[in-house]
């Protein structure tokens, strides 16, 4: 466990800074990229990917010591808990399901999985008003989920955390949850004290995925990784990965027991794609080894 403190900001639920999108849901905010669409950062196929190791260089400038790991998804499962949080956040802004709004807004949703859950309300509804009605009764309905025991770990998550901390290398954990939820999973999964430090948008000055504030603001406050090109990113969600590439992380790995499929994951900028998060202290050992490759892991 990192002697690193971890920091709650004052405001610990609803970030209300005004979002400058579009109201239409059918069309996607234009600040916002398209997950489906590849990021104009990601680099081209042709060119060498940064994320495969040089022969000539050192294990020390191979060094991964800060991993920045989402949560619903990647270490926490979701079976659809999101979705059903969203549809009981609808149904009290008069979208009932079945319905073609229904059916575009969750579409929406799934879509941008990964996402502060405020601007994709602020998409969606429009004015502050609504979409901070829409947030509330979203954050209210997963909590009572997450209450009612509906929320468990991937399997091999915590055994995997404590490999990578057993590394010498500091955990910090993500989401786009407000603080209050984020905390509620923690306590359900007795995870409160498991990594160095928990963060959600409001931490990081109200920006979520897929800007690459939460990673920046890992490594800012814990100050275990000497550059960007130290951190390394794990997330289920093409907006996980456009925020690690962003950020800078020179391994930025997709995991498949969450929203997006290796595809997607991939047109986003994963430099590898696992099977699960379980899969990633193997992964950094051997990328530190010198002999990690682009490609699939088990």
């Amino acid at each position: 466990m990192s002697d690193v403190t971890q920091q709650h900001p004052d405001r610990t639920d609803i970030d209300r800074t005004p979002d400058p999108s579009s109201t239409n849901p059918s069309t996607p905010d234009p600040s916002t990229p398209d997950p489906s669409t590849p990021d104009p950062s990601t680099p081209d196929p042709s060119t060498p990917d940064p994320s495969t190791p040089d022969p000539s260089t050192t294990g020390a400038e191979r060094a991964v010591r800060l991993v920045v790991l989402d949560m619903a998804g990647t270490t926490v499962c979701d079976d659809g808990l999101v979705e059903q949080a969203f549809s009981a956040a609808a149904r009290r802004l008069g979208v009932e399901p079945g319905s073609p709004e229904h059916a575009a807004h969750l579409a929406y949703v799934r879509a941008t999985m990964g996402e502060s859950k405020i601007s994709v309300f602020r998409h969606l509804f429009g004015d502050e008003d609504r979409a901070q009605r829409a947030n509330e009764a979203f954050e209210g309905a997963y909590g009572e989920l997450v209450d009612a025991g509906q929320c468990a770990p991937v399997p091999g998550a915590r055994e995997a955390i404590e490999e990578l901390t057993g590394q010498g290398r500091t955990v910090v954990l993500s989401t786009g949850f407000a603080r209050a939820t984020q905390d509620a999973i923690l306590a359900a999964l007795g995870w409160r004290d498991l990594v160095a430090l928990t963060l959600c948008p409001a931490d990081a000055g109200g920006r979520g995925r897929p800007y690459p504030d939460m990673v920046l603001s890992a490594l800012l406050r814990t100050h275990a990784a000497d550059s960007v090109q130290q951190l390394a990113v794990a997330g289920d969600t093409a907006y996980d990965m456009l925020s690690g590439r962003r950020a800078g992380a020179r391994l930025v790995a997709g995991v498949l027991t969450g929203a997006h499929d290796e595809q997607q994951l991939r047109a986003a900028g994963a430099t590898h794609v696992l099977g699960s998060v379980a899969a990633l202290p193997a992964l950094l050992s051997t990328y530190e080894s010198g002999a990690a490759a682009r490609g699939t892991a088990p």
